[in-house]
């Protein structure tokens, strides 16, 4: 696999190139500036690019939007967002065009090295890996619309473990529910959601995206 790190932070940069290589992870290139990471994107063509919200000149979204203008340039390129707040307005524009991999962490939930690896991994293979608070927030005022509205309590329990990454086991345990029943679950959001038949990896991205971008 092979990255692009975009953290403006010395020692953190440092810290997650460390990490990275020690699950023979390639970091390709590892910039401080949303200038450094457009550019860094457009000559490595990572598997994904791994990208802190704000970098210089701005600290405000500049690693955000940088990102949102890499993507553009190359769709479906995975993207992994970390961040101390979650920016609601980016976020959205870049679960926005329904390709790729995506994940949003906050750094302080990153709590051991296999937790960010895992989603790593599942973000560049074309999933999801979203914090809880980020899931919160972006949930907050988009909680009537359609055809979400079709989702029981508990569908909507069951979407929200989809959008961290929860395997069907995971969502089971989380719910003390059994494994069929959280299967059950699923097929009834992708019925409500009107999604076509595909992989169930992708029916499971786009299930996230449209929950989301509501």
């Amino acid at each position: 696999m092979r990255v692009v790190l975009a953290e403006d932070l010395f020692l953190l940069r440092q810290g997650i190139i460390q990490l990275l290589e020690a699950y023979d992870v390639e970091v390709v290139a590892a910039v401080d500036n949303g200038t450094d990471l457009a550019a860094a994107i457009t000559e490595h063509r990572p598997d994904i690019a791994i990208v802190d919200v704000r970098l210089p000149p701005t600290f405000t979204t500049e690693g955000l939007q940088a990102a949102l203008r890499a993507r553009r340039e190359q769709p479906g390129l995975p993207i992994l967002v970390l961040s101390q707040h979650v920016e609601q307005m980016y976020a959205r524009e870049l679960l926005a065009d329904g390709t790729g991999g995506i994940g949003y962490l906050l750094k302080d939930s990153v709590l051991d090295d296999e937790q960010f690896i895992d989603a790593v991994r599942r973000v560049a293979a074309g999933g999801t890996a979203m914090d809880t608070a980020v899931v919160a927030q972006l949930m907050t005022s988009h909680s009537r619309d359609e055809p979400l509205a079709a989702l029981t309590a508990r569908e909507r329990e069951v979407l929200e473990l989809m959008a961290e990454g929860c395997s069907n086991t995971a969502i089971a345990q989380r719910l003390t529910i059994t494994e069929g029943a959280a299967a059950k679950h699923i097929s009834n959001i992708f019925t409500k959601l009107m999604l076509p038949p595909s992989s169930d990896s992708n029916r499971r991205v786009l299930a996230v995206l449209a929950y989301l971008n509501a």
